[in-house]
């Protein structure tokens, strides 16, 4: 009975350790502050993915769950974008450049300037927002996006492709190949 349960002990330990393994081994997106994001464009220039959020919102949270913990999607991100997480009600100041966005209180909660600004006054969450290399505005893209409708706006924006190609005509000739 005593080497039945050191036997039973050990499994369980194994069977932890392999589950705590795989876990750790899981890809995630490599989430950056949107100072460190300016900084690591100037070497590497890459765009900005932006999700704006907020803590009390259901739709982020399951973004976060489904979208943003998809295989192939956190690899595309992680291969041509520098993703953030921007709290769109963080309280922390935030400088790019040689300006300082700063939390301003308003009823229950406040918003932070940035988002604002990133949301051009439209403050719904979730917000993807779409910067280029140089940190000029592409396109926010507000509401829960699942994996099917953000794989597509993920590639047409970094194959720069809105630049030349309508949106509809680009995915009318993606879903073509």
């Amino acid at each position: 009975m005593k080497y039945l349960s050191s036997a039973v002990f050990v499994f369980l330990l194994f069977v932890n350790l392999s589950v705590a393994q795989n876990k750790a081994k899981k890809p995630e997106i490599n989430w950056v502050s949107i100072e460190e994001a300016e900084a690591l464009r100037r070497t590497e220039p890459r765009k900005i993915l932006i999700d704006v959020y907020t803590d009390w919102c259901g739709w982020c949270k399951k973004m976060d769950a489904t979208t943003f913990s998809d295989s192939a999607i956190i690899e595309y991100i992680n291969t041509h974008y520098y993703a953030v997480k921007l709290d769109a009600e963080q309280e922390e100041p935030i400088t790019l450049g040689d300006k300082t966005y700063v939390f301003v209180p308003n009823g229950r909660r406040g918003y932070h300037e940035i988002a604002k600004e990133l949301l051009q006054d439209k403050m719904s969450y979730p917000t993807t927002v779409f910067l280029d290399e140089n940190m000029n505005m592409i396109q926010p893209v507000s509401g829960y996006l699942d994996v099917e409708t953000i794989k597509p706006i993920l590639e047409y924006l970094a194959q720069n492709a809105y630049k030349e190609t309508p949106w509809e005509e680009w995915l009318k000739n993606r879903k073509a190949n």
